[in-house]
């Protein structure tokens, strides 16, 4: 087998949420992007685009074009130059192995910012729907999928890595627990902006912490009104919220898609105001957390605070080490394989023929499926462990002996 799996990328084990906010690719343009890869490079038969918070990285299968190449292909789309400075940001390999190695790390949890964040499966199966739903699946990148799910589930059911709760949206609401005193805590008002993934994880831990003076807002009001009904919140307006006219917020949680610095003021006031910006990019200028009224967290800083199940999660890093190193090996068999599973693929067509042939020659008519369990049968018995040509003589016997059982 010719190709291999390679891979590009930017995370924030390498980058800050400012420059990795360069490399993020909306939902939007995620299918141009592919189209453009896949039209630029045409030996690329698989590619799977994992974008989060914390990365952006691109899974492909390809002959001839390398990792750079296409890290290269995006540093020039994002940027529109050769970006010198921005190339060390990215990891990569070219090597089918380091890739689904990589690949196994992102998706156990064991390189998030969140120690075993869970949320990242989820992630990354939205990412191969999008992947089959465009026919780049490929075989060393489908066969990578399927070791990832099952290390998901080993590692569910063997280990405590999975315990507890760490998802950024859970730690925001953690968050303002901590910060208020508990008289006031529940009537604190509350803004959501946006409607995705994480705001409605917010409704969701919400149901734990029953703040009840929420406000959502999105660009489309049809969605925040549907959320608001769900969640039993009210609706704030889309319009005041580009005039960054927050009136009497408590705490604003932005978690808006494709919005780059859309607050850039909020009122002045004798209390403090907490924002919490989970986007990416960024939703609220940085330079507002220099006030002295104002509270700020972004994904960097969220994600180093309140790690409650961090010792459980470190104690099994063992055991989810152990895990993939197993499933890495039971995928490196199946990679050593692929040239016999190639070889038997091409000799059952003639295996096939000469079961067809036999009966012919013996002017005996058996059913379609019986013709089908006797090739199977002979590749089976003839199936070893090289590729060396089978003789027209064992080919013979091993018919005659199949046949003889079924016919």
């Amino acid at each position: 087998m010719n190709n291999s799996l390679r891979f590009i990328s930017i995370s924030h084990q390498t980058a800050s949420v400012t420059l990795r906010e360069k490399y993020h690719i909306p939902e939007v343009e995620k299918s141009d992007l592919v189209n453009h890869i896949c039209g630029t490079f045409p030996d690329i038969s698989g590619l799977l685009l994992l974008v989060t918070c914390n990365r952006t990285e691109i899974y492909f299968e390809s002959q001839s074009t390398h990792a750079t190449t296409i890290r290269d292909f995006l540093i020039g789309q994002k940027d529109g130059e050769d970006s010198a400075e921005t190339k060390p940001l990215f990891n990569f390999s070219n090597e089918t192995e380091d890739t689904v190695r990589h690949l196994l790390k992102v998706t156990s949890g064991l390189s998030s910012s969140v120690l075993g964040d869970a949320e990242i499966v989820h992630q990354i199966k939205k990412s191969y729907q999008f992947s089959i739903a465009n026919q780049l699946q490929g075989s060393l990148l489908e066969r990578a999928m399927q070791t990832v799910f099952k290390s998901h589930k080993r590692i569910s059911n063997e280990t405590h890595f999975r315990d507890g709760t760490t998802s950024v949206a859970y730690k925001s609401l953690k968050v303002l627990s901590n910060i208020f005193d508990e008289p006031s805590l529940k009537s604190k008002k509350i803004l959501f902006i946006g409607a995705g993934d994480i705001v409605n994880q917010l409704f969701k831990y919400n149901s734990k912490f029953k703040f009840n003076n929420i406000y959502v807002s999105n660009r489309t009001e049809e969605k925040a009104r549907t959320l608001s009904k769900l969640h039993h919140s009210q609706v704030f307006s889309w319009d005041k919220v580009l005039a960054n006219d927050f009136q009497d917020f408590d705490v604003i949680i932005s978690a808006s898609s494709n919005c780059p610095q859309l607050i850039k003021q909020v009122p002045i006031r004798k209390e403090k105001i907490l924002l919490i910006d989970l986007a990416l990019p960024c939703n609220i200028d940085k330079t507002l957390g220099k006030a002295e009224h104002i509270m700020f967290y972004d994904l960097d800083t969220i994600s180093v605070d309140l790690e409650e199940t961090r010792e459980k999660r470190f104690a099994a890093i063992g055991e989810v080490t152990n895990i993939l190193t197993e499933e890495l090996e039971v995928y490196k068999e199946w990679l050593q394989d692929a040239p016999l599973r190639a070889f038997l693929a091409e000799y059952k067509i003639i295996v096939n023929q000469k079961v067809v042939e036999y009966f012919d020659e013996n002017n005996k008519k058996p059913n379609t499926e019986t013709i089908k369990t006797i090739t199977d049968r002979v590749i089976r018995k003839l199936r070893k462990k090289t590729l060396r040509p089978i003789s027209s003589k064992e080919m013979e016997m091993a018919i005659e002996e199949q046949s003889s059982i079924l016919v």
